[in-house]
């Protein structure tokens, strides 16, 4: 008798909007897939969640699948294996080979899943079998301008209290891109840093560590690896050079679902005191399923449950966020109310403002922050006390974002790659700066205030009657609106108290510190 078979919910995925199918996926390739089981991210009774798992394991096992990895079963989350034909007929879909310009060959799907019907209620994703692209970098390209910001100097603009990190775990989301030892040492030495200690975790990439390792890779690879050496190089140097006695772990991830599953699976697991990810997409963008963003979703609520501060770059490309369709849009999963969303400012003669570089998109030759309305996620009862109102027609009340900001557009963050100075920036930028604080200021917190989720805190009035963002934060008042060009052409403007450009605004590391305690 066949094997009956239930749509999988929130599994639907169309087209890539830029690709087109080449070929059938072999059907002898080897696939892996992370498999979300029910109540992934919570404190779910240890042997339901292993039942859930035996009984996966055996339906899909009798398909063709193999396991591949228990090591996250108490985050919900089984690893299987098998050919590309096992996975077609396990999951009823029809594996294929796309081209895309931005993203080359890929293996992708169309339409829904479907489960066998004996794991329906116990099987919440199946992520891995479509590798198109879910995160896009935030990094935006300095121009080398004279008078980038020093670690020191980030310091003093942010008045951070003494300290450097001592005995505190900070975590750094990568989707490829290398890690260069050496780039590191010399940024130390350049600033006069002790070196600061580095773990790589690879989960499913295993990036260069040289530039001789990357020489050797194929041509296009090194082009790939080269296009997001920046970023990695930029996200560890902040983080080193203001909590160099932290011990920093670089999480090297897939750019697809699986990628963030698999990604917080392990945060989840080594519980850092804040994880920086400077990365994301339009939290509407069609190559988001539903499932991947409730199920990542999940993860980062049992985040905060844990006392994990997520930092997450709201984007560079003002309020349109790369989409094309005339309204505005955030960034996932930066608009999740489990983060820490962080916009980004500048610096000049007048002082600190909102970031914006005509046309207020990297594509234009620009950049702005991040900021708006989201269209996932309503309003969470801690943020009731501001009010954001949508500049989409007919817009609704939602998570409004960024929370916080610092630095992002010039002068930039003096930084080193390949041996030489290369100051870059963007909300990839304030986001490690964000965590670095939260570590800093975590070391210093008597023990019974250490590890909370803050994004929270920010909102709740103290006993002056102010929310603790404006008592412990730099108000930024001033500055262009985040609009990009040529669409939508609307953004939101910066102004006193909370805004969806800046948020509270930038910190006072010192009075954050205090308002802690």
């Amino acid at each position: 008798m066949p094997q009956q078979h239930v749509v999988l919910a929130g599994s639907k995925r169309p087209v890539k909007s830029d690709a087109r199918r080449v070929q059938d996926a072999r059907a002898e390739d080897k696939v892996s897939v992370t498999i979300s089981l029910r109540g992934a991210g919570t404190n779910k009774d240890p042997e339901q969640r292993r039942a859930d798992a035996e009984t996966t394991k055996a339906v899909l096992g009798q398909l063709g699948l193999e396991t591949a990895d228990e090591s996250k079963l108490a985050q919900g989350s089984l690893g299987m294996s098998g050919t590309v034909a096992a996975m077609n007929k396990a999951f009823q879909t029809n594996l294929g080979v796309y081209h895309s310009d931005h993203q080359g060959d890929f293996r992708g799907r169309e339409g829904e899943l479907k489960i066998p019907a004996e794991l329906k209620d116990i099987v919440t994703g199946v992520f891995g079998l479509d590798q198109r692209r879910v995160a896009r970098r935030a990094v935006f390209p300095g121009s080398g301008a004279h008078g980038a910001f020093t670690p020191a100097d980030l310091e003093q603009q942010y008045n951070f209290p003494d300290g450097d990190g001592s005995d505190q775990k900070v975590g750094i989301a990568e989707f490829g891109g290398a890690y260069l030892d050496a780039d590191l040492q010399a940024f130390a030495t350049k600033h006069n840093l002790p070196q600061a200690q580095v773990d790589v975790v690879s989960l499913g990439f295993t990036p260069a560590r040289t530039l001789q390792e990357i020489q050797r890779l194929p041509l296009q690879d090194q082009k790939t690896v080269e296009a997001f050496l920046p970023e990695v190089m930029m996200d560890v140097q902040i983080v080193a050079g203001l909590c160099p006695a932290a011990r920093i772990s670089v999480y090297f991830t897939t750019w697809d679902q699986k990628g963030w599953i698999d990604l917080l699976d392990q945060v989840l697991q080594d519980r850092p005191v804040t994880l920086s990810v400077s990365y994301g997409l339009a939290e509407d963008d069609p190559d988001w399923a539903d499932a991947a963003v409730t199920e990542i979703n999940k993860r980062l609520s049992a985040a905060a449950d844990l006392g994990i501060t997520v930092c997450v770059s709201s984007g560079d490309d003002g309020s349109g966020d790369q989409v094309m369709d005339g309204l505005c849009h955030v960034n996932f999963p930066a608009s999740s109310p489990f983060v820490l969303s962080v916009g980004g400012t500048m610096i000049d003669d007048s002082g600190e403002q909102s970031w914006w570089v005509s046309p207020g998109t990297r594509a234009g030759g620009g950049g702005a922050t991040g900021g708006g309305v989201s269209v996932r996620f309503d309003p969470p009862d801690w943020q009731q006390n501001v009010s954001v109102e949508s500049r989409n027609p007919g817009g609704k009340p939602g998570r409004a974002v960024p929370d916080v900001a610092a630095l992002a557009g010039p002068p930039f963050y003096d930084l080193t790659l390949f041996g030489h100075s290369a100051p870059n920036g963007g909300t990839s930028a304030s986001t490690p700066l964000w965590a670095a604080l939260i570590a800093r200021i975590n070391a210093l917190l008597p023990g019974n205030k250490q590890n909370r989720f803050l994004t929270p805190l920010f909102y709740q009035r103290g006993t002056n009657g102010r929310p603790m963002g404006q008592t412990a934060l730099r108000d930024i008042t001033t500055g262009h609106d985040n609009a990009s060009f040529p669409q939508p052409g609307i953004g939101y403007p910066a102004q006193q108290g909370y805004d969806a450009v800046t948020g509270w605004g930038v910190p006072d590391g010192v009075a954050l510190l205090k308002a802690l305690e």
